[in-house]
């Protein structure tokens, strides 16, 4: 066993050790978790390297998201606030009505479709699916495997939030709440 005494540290050694840096680097982050008590605001919050794969495509989701214009139908008052809306409110899905010939859409939660789905089955559906206007399902499919791979990351990020919204109506039915209506195509 070494002499610890005061006398026998070297200090300079000591503060060389403590400068060194390099060991956080090399760390694995991801499965760190600090846990505050009982505070909700905390909790859960999981330490990611800035240059992580993971956080690189959670990053590159949040960006597809914006530009994309997923956000404009899927979080509501975005669009009539400039974009300006709180990310833990967006993609929860709006009970504005899209009505047009074909009946009233409502954009869904995507929080919690997300949520309840696996990537995979994410990238087929988006891939496949023919959605009810004013989706634009045809920009789903010409979207790559790895945009699609890091909106549904983004989208588990966010985590589920929200509610249901309301179910589509057919043509024949009125909505109850606000709705825009879009003109009959011409013949």
């Amino acid at each position: 066993m070494s002499d610890l005494s005061p006398e026998r540290i070297n200090l300079q050694e000591k503060d060389k050790h403590y400068a060194d840096t390099s060991w956080r680097d090399q760390m694995d982050w991801r499965g760190f978790v600090f846990e505050f008590g009982n505070s909700s605001a905390f909790k859960g919050a999981a330490l990611k390297r800035p240059d992580s794969p993971d956080t690189q495509q959670i990053e590159r989701g949040r960006y597809l998201v914006k530009i994309t214009g997923c956000n404009d139908c899927h979080t509501s008052g975005y669009t009539q606030k400039g974009g300006k809306v709180p990310e833990k409110e967006w993609l929860t899905g709006d009970r504005l009505g899209w009505r047009g010939p074909w009946e009233t859409t409502y954009a869904g939660n995507l929080r919690t479709y997300m949520d309840a789905i696996s990537e995979s089955q994410w990238i087929q559906v988006a891939h496949t699916a023919e959605f009810r206007p004013p989706m634009p399902w045809f920009a789903l499919h010409d979207m790559t495997e790895q945009d699609l791979r890091a909106i549904y990351r983004f989208v588990k990020y966010l985590g589920p939030a929200g509610g249901p919204v309301p179910s589509y109506l057919p043509p024949d039915q009125e909505p109850k709440g606000p709705y825009v209506l879009f003109p009959q195509p011409p013949k």
